[in-house]
C-alpha cells in the first residue's frame, strides 16, 4: 500500500465527473427504498426484491466495474502508468493500492448505500440490511478484483465487465442453474443467506461453494493484477 499512489487516484476517482457516476446508482436505491417506505410497501419480501435484483444486480457491479478499472484502466491507455513504474515502487504495490482504492469507493459508494437502503426499508428486522451489507462487501470485493485484473489485461476492459455483469450474471445465470456458480452476484446472495434471516433471501449456490470462490477470485485477480504489471515494457504497453 502506498499511501501517495493512493491520494493521486482517490483525487483522479472523485474528480466532478465521476463523483457524478459514482453518486447516481446508491441516489437512486435510497429513492427508491424511501418510496417504498412511504408508500407502505417495505416488507420483507419488496425489500428483498429491490435490494438483490437493483443492489447486488445492478448498483454493485457497475460501481465496482467503474472503480476496478477506473483505477488503473485509463493510466495504462494514456501511459501514464509508465511514469509511476519508473518509480522505486513494487509493481505489485502499485496494483495492490490500486485495488484498495477500489474497494473503499464500493464500500462507500456501494455497501454503505444498501445498509442504510434496507435500515430504512425494514429496520434491522431479520438482519436483513446487515446480511445485504455483508453481501455486498464480499461480493464488491471479489469484482474490484476481477475488474482490475481485466482492466491490467485488456483495453476494453469496460466493455468486458459489462457482459459479464449484465449478460452473463444477469441474463445467462439466472436461467442456466450451472452457470449460477460462476456468478459473484450469486455468491454475495449466498453470504447474504447466511447472515440474516429472512425467509425471502434464496441462495441459488451453496456457502461452502460460494465462499471458497470469493475467496479464489479476489486473490487470484489481485495477483494476476500484480504480475501483469511486471510484465509491461516501461517504454510501451503491451
Amino acid at each position: 500500500m502506498n499511501p501517495v499512489i493512493a491520494s493521486i487516484t482517490f483525487r483522479a476517482m472523485l474528480s466532478r465527473r465521476r463523483i457524478l457516476l459514482l453518486f447516481l446508482l446508491p441516489a437512486l436505491l435510497l429513492v427508491l427504498s424511501v418510496g417504498l417506505r412511504v408508500s407502505g410497501h417495505a416488507d420483507l419480501d419488496n425489500a428483498t426484491m429491490l435490494l438483490t435484483q437493483f443492489g447486488l444486480g445492478a448498483l454493485l457491479p457497475l460501481l465496482a466495474l467503474l472503480a476496478g478499472t477506473g483505477v488503473i484502466g485509463p493510466e495504462i491507455d494514456d501511459g501514464q502508468i509508465m511514469y509511476i513504474m519508473t518509480k522505486p515502487i513494487a509493481r505489485p504495490v502499485i496494483s495492490t493500492t490500486k485495488y484498495v482504492v477500489a474497494v473503499v469507493l464500493v464500500v462507500a459508494f456501494g455497501v454503505v448505500p444498501m445498509f442504510v437502503a434496507g435500515v430504512i426499508m425494514t429496520g434491522l428486522t431479520a438482519g436483513l440490511a446487515t446480511g445485504f451489507a455483508m453481501g455486498a462487501l464480499v461480493a464488491g470485493v471479489a469484482y474490484c478484483a476481477l475488474f482490475l485484473a481485466i482492466a491490467v489485461l485488456s483495453r476494453f476492459a469496460v466493455t468486458i465487465g459489462l457482459i459479464y455483469a449484465l449478460v452473463w450474471e444477469n441474463l445467462i445465470a439466472r436461467y442456466a442453474s450451472g452457470a449460477k456458480t460462476l456468478s459473484i452476484r450469486q455468491w454475495g446472495i449466498s453470504v447474504t443467506d447466511m447472515v440474516t434471516n429472512a425467509t425471502a433471501v434464496k441462495a441459488s449456490v451453496g456457502s461452502s461453494t460460494a465462499v471458497p470462490l470469493l475467496i479464489v477470485v479476489t486473490v487470484a485477480g489481485v495477483v494476476y493484477a500484480g504480475w501483469k504489471l511486471r510484465t509491461l515494457s516501461i517504454t510501451g504497453t503491451d
